[in-house]
């Protein structure tokens, strides 16, 4: 597939945004329920593009929406029909679009994207099984699941769809089979342990999945520990030929229970430097990764 947005990634790495919620939850927003960053769509989207502003003024070129934990399964439960919810996934879409116009007036020709977050099936049971995968469920049901949710973001014509946090083979097999036919662009991102996915398969056997899917423009990772980066890049590189997408969290834990993250931060934005040598070319952060140092990952691919 040819677009904008894959003529823009054979030209350099491109800067991703960081973790949005963090970004929220810093201007006094209360994120503890089960649509996370996805209920200030109804709430107050004018936060939402005010948190994408603050990363494309950080050095971002791509905005990742807030319809990670947005399904029409979730806003049903809210007493919200689906029509409104898809008109809420579109606005997810445009908030950062209006994020991009606003960053781009200070700098008119300044080239921003945006890319529409679809997260796996545990992120709408909001009970941390996207660190699990396996949710006994067939492919069959994954794909009827995945599918709608994906129309309704391609209807609101992002750059491309991120297919992220996803935990084992048998999902991506499943969001790849939705994708299709879309006119939209995705990439195909694995949250991972080591040299596997969340669920155990081996990596090499992931993203071979996403090697001649031609809807699929990158493949990579995110939401993982940054130490295991490097050799997941590599790996996705060797196996697909594609451009890599690389944006681990800050190296805290996420404590599903409590709700809160665990640890301390192991990001460093030097270590972009090796993920774009092994082949990454869309490189940010996610959870608790903020505006500060996606500017100095910013920095580090611009050679600053």
């Amino acid at each position: 597939m040819t677009s904008d947005f894959a003529d823009a990634l054979a030209s350099g790495p491109l800067v991703l945004d960081g973790g949005l919620s963090n970004e929220l939850e810093a201007a006094g927003h209360d994120l503890g329920d089960a649509l996370w960053s996805a209920r200030l769509l109804a709430e107050d989207p004018e936060a939402l593009t005010r948190a994408h502003l603050a990363y494309f003024e950080a050095g971002a070129e791509v905005a990742i929406t807030a319809t990670y934990q947005a399904t029409f399964e979730g806003f049903a439960r809210r007493g919200v029909g689906p029509e409104r919810a898809a008109e809420l996934l579109a606005l997810g879409v445009e908030s950062a679009r209006e994020a991009a116009r606003r960053a781009r007036a200070g700098r008119p020709g300044r080239r921003l994207w945006v890319a529409a977050s679809a997260g796996p099936y545990g992120a709408m049971l909001a009970d941390g099984s996207e660190y699990r995968g396996r949710y006994g469920l067939g492919a069959g049901e994954l794909e009827r699941f995945h599918r709608p949710r994906l129309e309704a973001l391609a209807a609101a014509r992002p750059d491309v769809l991120a297919l992220e946090t996803v935990p084992d083979t048998e999902e991506a097999a499943a969001l790849l089979r939705a994708v299709r036919g879309l006119g939209v662009p995705a990439w195909l991102s694995y949250t991972v342990a080591g040299e596997r996915t969340r669920a155990g398969q081996p990596l090499e056997e992931a993203f071979a999945q996403a090697a001649d899917a031609a809807e699929v423009v990158a493949v990579g990772v995110n939401c993982c520990a940054p130490e295991d980066v490097s050799g997941a890049v590599e790996t996705a590189a060797r196996v697909t030929g594609k451009p890599v997408v690389a944006y681990p969290n800050s190296g805290e834990t996420w404590d599903a229970g409590s709700r809160g993250w665990r640890g301390r931060s192991s990001f460093a934005a030097e270590r972009v430097r090796d993920w774009r040598d092994h082949g990454a070319r869309l490189v940010g952060g996610c959870c608790r990764v903020g505006p500060q140092t996606i500017a100095s990952i910013a920095r580090t691919l611009s050679g600053g």
